[in-house]
Order: structure tokens, then sequence, then C-alpha cells
């Protein structure tokens, strides 16, 4: 297996990227742009999500990684509630809530799958 030596070669990072940048995309629509709060905060728990995973990988630390990992994990809670309350509003489609709210899924397993497995090399340690 293959050592990751940059966070841009997670491949949780790059759905988290894709994820943010599809959130832009989305708050930047009409139906949500007049909504400028839950706009700007469903902006910032996509930023969460990227800057945790990539701060947490920069700590060089398995134990601080992980640390840093379930923030991000809990910023994709947060932004898929905030999905609801936005199409709750008609801010969003039900195409896009599919589509958003199935990205921070995916993103939310990936960060599980790497919490596991730092916490199996803590135990090893």
């Amino acid at each position: 297996m293959a050592t990751v030596t940059q966070f841009e070669e997670l491949i949780v990072w790059k759905k988290a990227r894709r994820l943010a940048k599809e959130v832009f995309l989305a708050t930047g629509q009409p139906s949500l742009r007049r909504q400028f709060a839950l706009a700007d905060q469903m902006r910032r728990a996509g930023v969460s999500i990227i800057s945790n995973i990539a701060e947490g990988f920069e700590r060089k630390s398995p134990r601080d990684f992980a640390h840093f990992l379930r923030y991000a994990k809990a910023s994709c809670a947060e932004l898929r509630s905030q999905l609801y309350l936005a199409y709750d509003i008609g801010g969003l489609t039900t195409e896009d809530l599919a589509r958003l709210s199935g990205m921070t899924l995916e993103v939310g397993r990936l960060i599980g799958g790497l919490q596991s497995y730092l916490h199996r090399v803590q135990r090893t340690r």
C-alpha cells in the first residue's frame, strides 16, 4: 500500500473539496442567495470539512488527525441538516437535496472509515 504524504492525495479530502464546491455553487443560486445567513453557514460548514481534514493530516500524528476528523464529520452532519432547511424554505430542489445530502453521507462514511483506521493504528502503538 502506498503511503500518503500530502492531504491532497486523500480520497476523502478530494470528495470533500468537491462537496464544498457544489455547496458554493448551490448557495450562489438566487433561491439561496437571498437567505444570506443560511447560505453563509452552509459554506462555512463545507469549508470546515476540507479544512479539518487538511489540518489534522498535517499534524503528523494519528491521534491529532483523528481529533480533527471528528470535527470534519460533525461539520458533514451540520451541513446535511442545513441542506434540509434550505430545501424546506424552497432554496434547494429535491434533486439538489438528494445529490448534496448524498455527497455529505459519502464524505461522512469516508471520514468514519479513516477514523476506524487511525483508531486501529493507535491501538497497535
